[in-house]
């Protein structure tokens, strides 16, 4: 009882210390916001002031039903381009403007990280390029960037082998093909073959039901990571008592594959290191691993920084192929444009610089990653007080307070199809709008500022390369799917229903 009154004291200094920076706080940012001209948002996505239970409600439905794009945008064509939301106790500002945007991802690049993605991310890529922040970040880039050099994103003989063995999976007598299914395996063998000197020919190996095969075994777990990753997300703090032995084994699985190819990079690094001393040297076919290993010798960040490129290389390059064939496939005017295009080569391969020539190409590529983005929704996570400079106000046209702990989500999804912004018939997949169509922010295929995609002309050339060599086989394509496209959203999206067709050879 004597400690009493010094008990009394002790709480009383503590709850005055709370206090006191409680109330500091709300006044330097009082300043803050009067400084900047911010005004508040009223437009909010909850009704749940605490923790929002009503958005996770709505959004694990629209994702289980597959329409969380479409509902997305039906929010801010109801509520506004910028509205407060919530998710568990994390307050969330969403945006379709395109100023927003760049002001997040280029002009106060500084004020957001990834900091929110490492427990969904973290378990299958741990701290690579995609997940990493500041200085490991700009060491990662360092490291990556010089890997993506035009002599290697230009090596079309790959995607030829690829290609050949993926046209022995189309039939030539009328019947129906997924051709989704077939540009996913495509994708992934071209890009474990450009990263580990080691393809997974899993269009080889397409129908076979082999489960001894380490190919195959990794091609199954590498797709049931990136769902889970998906579903981290989607349970937030709540993952944490989520059961998921098959998830954590499905990571291990990918990470015991991959690491047997970072031995034997290094391996290959030792023994270039000897011959250098020897003053010997032999010239090697370029393989993005072993120059990786060159840099560095650390296992675990070689492992890291290969499956964060092997998941947006293999991914968003069969998704883009996949969406626009999808629309294409009901377009046959659109096809005929592209037989027309391509037929300048006679036949023959295209050689780099021919490809990047091809206008039309170019156009269905460009309409179809502004109609369908593989990535259609992104976010940052604000690490202190920071203004956005549209969304304020009554009329959204003043700069807005974002608190430090804010994630900004951002959606080029909705931000695509804004009639405001590319006309009337924004839902429309219509190439020939590129002929006029220069678009600045508003147009974000590739996300934008210091974090834009390393491996963008990779994905490019091998999209651009699969369209012609396609159309150059096959002089008619008809859609065998009288169905709207629907999302099949994981981190990338595709067609939920796949690409059914019907291929007329030349």
């Amino acid at each position: 009882m004597a400690n009493s009154p010094l008990l009394y004291i002790v709480a009383g200094a503590a709850l005055s210390y709370f206090l006191y920076t409680r109330i500091a706080l709300y006044l330097a940012r009082q300043r803050f916001i009067k400084q900047n001209g911010c005004q508040p948002c009223t437009a909010r996505f909850h009704k749940d002031p605490i923790l929002g239970l009503d958005v996770m409600k709505v959004m694990n439905y629209n994702s289980k039903h597959h329409i969380a794009l479409q509902e997305n945008r039906k929010r801010f064509q109801t509520l506004g381009n910028t509205f407060h939301s919530k998710m568990i106790t994390m307050p969330v500002i969403a945006t379709c403007e395109p100023e927003n945007i760049k002001t997040v991802l280029s002009l106060k690049f500084k004020d957001y990280s990834f900091g929110h993605r490492q427990a969904a991310m973290g378990p299958l890529l741990g701290h690579g390029i995609f997940n990493a922040d500041g200085e490991r970040w700009a060491n990662s880039r360092h490291l990556l960037r010089p890997n993506f050099a035009r002599d290697q994103v230009a090596d079309l003989d790959a995607f030829e082998h690829h290609f050949k063995m993926m046209m022995k999976h189309i039939p030539r007598d009328g019947t129906t093909v997924d051709l989704q299914e077939l540009f996913f395996c495509l994708t992934i063998d071209s890009a474990t073959e450009f990263l580990f000197n080691h393809s997974t020919n899993s269009l080889r190996m397409l129908g076979q039901d082999d489960n001894s095969n380490e190919d195959m075994i990794f091609g199954k777990a590498f797709n049931f990571a990136q769902s889970d990753i998906t579903a981290r997300f989607r349970y937030g703090p709540l993952n944490r008592f989520r059961n998921n032995k098959k998830g954590e084994e499905a990571i291990r699985i990918c990470h015991t594959y991959i690491e047997k190819f970072v031995d034997d990079a290094l391996q290959f690094r030792q023994e270039l290191d000897v011959e250098k001393k020897a003053g010997a040297g032999k010239d090697e076919k370029y393989y993005f691993i072993q120059e990786v290993a060159k840099q560095t010798t650390d296992k675990k960040r070689i492992r890291e920084e290969l499956i964060n490129i092997l998941l947006a290389g293999r991914d968003t390059t069969a998704s883009l192929l996949s969406n626009m064939f999808f629309q294409i496939a009901k377009k046959p005017e659109i096809y005929q444009k592209l037989r027309d295009e391509v037929a300048l080569l006679e036949g023959r391969t295209p050689t780099y610089e021919e490809l990047r020539n091809l206008k039309y190409v170019k156009w269905c590529l460009n309409e179809s990653l502004r109609t369908h983005p593989v990535v259609p929704g992104n976010s940052r996570y604000a690490i202190r007080d920071t203004v956005l400079p549209l969304g304020g106000g009554p009329d959204g046209k003043q700069p807005l307070f974002v608190p430090k702990g804010t994630t900004v989500g951002y959606s080029p999804y909705t931000m695509h199809r804004r009639h405001d912004l590319y006309g009337p018939d924004a839902d429309e997949y219509k190439p020939e709008r590129w002929e006029t169509l220069r678009p600045g922010w508003e147009y974000l295929p590739f996300n934008g500022g210091p974090r834009i995609c390393l491996g963008q002309q990779y994905a490019l050339t091998e999209a651009s390369y699969v369209t012609v060599r396609l159309v150059q086989e096959f002089k008619t394509m008809e859609s065998r799917d009288a169905g709207e496209w629907q999302e099949g959203l994981t981190l990338t999206c595709c067609s939920l229903n796949g690409v059914k067709v019907c291929l007329t050879p030349s």
